[in-house]
């Protein structure tokens, strides 16, 4: 895996030379646009609006149109002269506690890997925000744009999240809640129990992108010419509010035998694993 960007962490005094890593990546299906009748690809064309010819691509350039029907032109060496303190330095400005920050803000991790000679300061850094709770508020340049981010630990290594600014949150006040209806101690002690017993460890892997791989079936059938089933998916029924006790009942009962049957199918499967380890043995 190779870095997307190489500077360091600063605060205060201190400085730490770090390279960046993508800590994620987006798993989509890619589709091509083709003419109906030979499945010919669609091109796109770059023309210009004044005459609607093609332009090559070594006669682009990137403008700002600072008034209706005017721009300026900005090139590479344009954007070299920008100098900020976050062009080539994540700069730590602030701590705070990671409870008081809203997750709305977060939006994409980076991994943060310690070069040379900024091992022990990384570690240092990596142990007291652990200690204490609290992330470093920063300022980073990434793509020829200032971003805000958070310095946190994560495993054994620290991370940088990419942040929105608080300009970028949209507030929820305009969505309608719906009527106030008053809720009953029955309901809301249902409702914890229901996801009591639907509460479990924490394991991402066990969650797939069922639509994707919906998808892909679709499509590896078609390429085999297999039949496609095309019975439509039953909708699920609304919950209604007259019977809400009644529904929180019937989860919870069906809840509870998934966990019986989950936990019998464990005991089952490890049982057998026994038995064939015994076999083994013996043989």
């Amino acid at each position: 895996m190779r870095p997307i960007w190489k500077g360091s962490i600063s605060f205060g005094l201190v400085y730490i030379p770090i390279a960046v890593y993508p800590a994620t990546r987006e798993e989509k299906l890619s589709f091509r646009q083709l003419r109906r009748h030979d499945l010919s690809p669609i091109k796109y064309k770059k023309v210009a609006e004044a005459d609607m010819k093609e332009v090559p691509a070594d006669d682009i350039v990137k403008g700002f149109e600072y008034e209706r029907g005017r721009y300026i032109v900005m090139n590479d060496e344009d954007f070299e002269k920008v100098r900020i303190e976050s062009t080539h330095s994540i700069d730590i400005t602030d701590f705070v506690d990671l409870e008081q920050v809203d997750p709305k803000f977060f939006y994409k991790p980076y991994f943060l890997e310690p070069q040379k000679g900024g091992e022990k300061a990384y570690r240092l850094l990596h142990k007291a925000l652990s200690g204490t709770g609290k992330i470093g508020v920063a300022k980073v340049v990434i793509s020829n744009r200032e971003h805000l981010a958070a310095v946190k630990p994560d495993g054994l290594f620290l991370i940088l999240e990419l942040m929105h600014f608080a300009s970028e949150i949209l507030s929820a006040d305009e969505l309608n809640r719906g009527p106030s209806a008053a809720l009953n101690e029955k309901e809301l002690k249902m409702a914890q129990a229901l996801v009591d017993s639907m509460s479990v460890a924490w394991e991402p892997e066990k969650y797939k992108d069922e639509y994707r791989n919906a998808v892909m079936e679709l499509i590896e059938q078609k390429a085999k010419n297999k039949k496609i089933d095309t019975r439509p998916v039953a909708p699920r029924p609304s919950t209604n509010v007259v019977d809400l006790v009644k529904v929180l009942q019937e989860s919870l009962n069906r809840s509870q035998s998934v966990r019986v049957k989950r936990s019998s199918d464990g005991a089952r499967r490890s049982t057998s694993s026994l038995v064939k380890q015994k076999r083994r043995a013996v043989a």
